[in-house]
């Protein structure tokens, strides 16, 4: 049987992409941004060419997974991108964008997941999981949406050990200090949710 292949969309940590190669998967991340993996794991560039790249090269796309940047469209952006603020351009721009990314990754691949906070999308989200849930002692409400895909199941549950921790540490994300890697650092995703991702979804796959 053919290796099954993954394609993981505005991705330079290689957090996602990464589990999965280790869990036996044909697996390359994209990104305008160049990551510290290997050349062959990586296509730089825009996302909907990194399809069609991938697609060329492998003939079948498995699965997709995408984090497409949140900060227009993101709920915690409304009083910038809001109705009548002075960024609400890029927010109508940024959702267009996003829904049309997220049509051309579900005729592209068999099953997509999309993970994004909680934002203004018009397609809802399939469930909303905190990083808590998965081994980290962190609050960061987030929604998948999918496609084809079971929802993730949990997998350490740290809410009570989280909640005897102050507020500025279990919302570490969001009292981030401001810094010139504070949005790479917000954008990585949590281990413990990549190989949920990696292992739960990689079962299905193979299943």
């Amino acid at each position: 049987s053919r290796m099954k292949t993954v394609l993981v969309l505005c991705e330079f940590s290689g957090a996602v992409s990464s589990a999965f190669r280790k869990k036996g998967f044909a697996s390359i991340s994209n990104d305008l941004l160049p990551s510290n993996l290997d050349e062959q794991h990586h296509i730089q560039g825009d996302c909907f060419a990194a399809i069609d790249a991938f697609k060329s090269k492998v003939g079948h796309i498995d699965l997709i997974v995408m984090f497409p940047p949140c900060t227009a469209i993101a709920v915690s952006g409304n009083r910038f991108y809001g109705r009548g603020m002075p960024k609400h351009e890029q927010r109508i721009e940024s959702i267009e964008w996003t829904l049309r990314l997220w049509e051309y990754a579900k005729a592209n691949a068999d099953h997509v997941a999309m993970e994004n906070p909680v934002n203004v999308l018009p397609v809802k989200a399939s469930q909303f999981i905190h990083p808590y849930e998965f081994g980290h002692p962190e609050q960061k409400k987030t929604g998948l949406w999918l496609h084809n895909l079971p929802e993730l199941t949990e997998t350490c549950n740290v809410y009570a050990a989280m909640m005897e921790l102050p507020k500025k540490d279990r919302e570490r994300i969001h009292y981030m200090s401001p810094s010139k890697d504070r949005w790479k650092l917000r954008s990585t995703t949590f281990p413990g949710i990549a190989q949920a991702m990696a292992l739960q979804w990689g079962e299905y796959l193979n299943g």
